[in-house]
């Protein structure tokens, strides 16, 4: 059975960064009339910095970064109806093969299925495990979402998954007997680079137009 990670590798993670921006932008100036939130969260995004972006941005319009406020511009960024869509090569993917396919995604659940709910994933995905349903700890590499995957699949089915970040995607499915392939996006988040050989993917391909020969070989 064929499953996917969600960010990066169905959708650029970035879209949805952006997408989240205009939205508190658009909240900021709504609470407190002030303009131009939304354009310094990108604008910081685009610079590299990833880790202050709402503090650096409050900081530019002249609106106090506490700890409340931070932590209210997150929850209008994680629960935002994103604007995002499919890059093109999934849709041409989905075109032509059928399923079953599943998803593995880690992130807040609310948050995650958003995303899939405005990707349209539902058309074409029959298994969907959002990692933050469960407790803390149980993201990947935890091995709990695979397990499952491989509970849904037909006995003897070869198990194969896509995904973005070696650092943590593809070091279980490895140990667990299953194919692993590395999608590299141009406009991607994480680094590319595996820490060792044992999170490294048995392939890496630079779109979903390539898979098919994978899937064969």
């Amino acid at each position: 059975m064929l499953v996917f990670d969600l960010d990066d590798t169905l959708y650029l993670e970035r879209d949805f960064a952006f997408s989240g921006y205009a939205c508190a932008g658009e909240w900021v100036q709504e609470q407190f009339g002030l303009k131009g939130f939304g354009q310094h969260c990108r604008n910081l995004f685009e610079e590299g910095e990833r880790r202050h972006i709402f503090n650096r941005a409050c900081e530019a319009v002249g609106l106090e970064a506490d700890q409340d406020m931070i932590a209210r511009l997150v929850d209008v960024y994680r629960n935002h109806p994103p604007t995002i869509q499919l890059c093109d090569d999934v849709l041409r993917f989905f075109a032509r093969v059928q399923g079953p396919f599943g998803l593995i995604t880690d992130g807040p659940e609310r948050m995650q299925r958003n995303k899939v709910s405005a990707l349209g994933l539902e058309a074409h995905l029959a298994h969907i495990c959002p990692t933050g349903a469960w407790p803390q700890g149980y993201g990947k590499p935890h091995p709990r979402a695979y397990e499952l995957m491989e509970d849904a699949a037909t006995p003897g089915m070869q198990m194969v998954y896509v995904a973005d970040n070696p650092a943590k995607d593809f070091v279980t499915p490895k140990a667990r007997g299953w194919m692993t392939v590395q999608i590299d996006r141009p406009g991607r988040v994480h680094a590319p680079e595996a820490p060792d050989e044992l999170h490294a993917a048995d392939c890496v391909i630079e779109s979903f137009d390539e898979l098919d020969a994978v899937l064969a070989g």
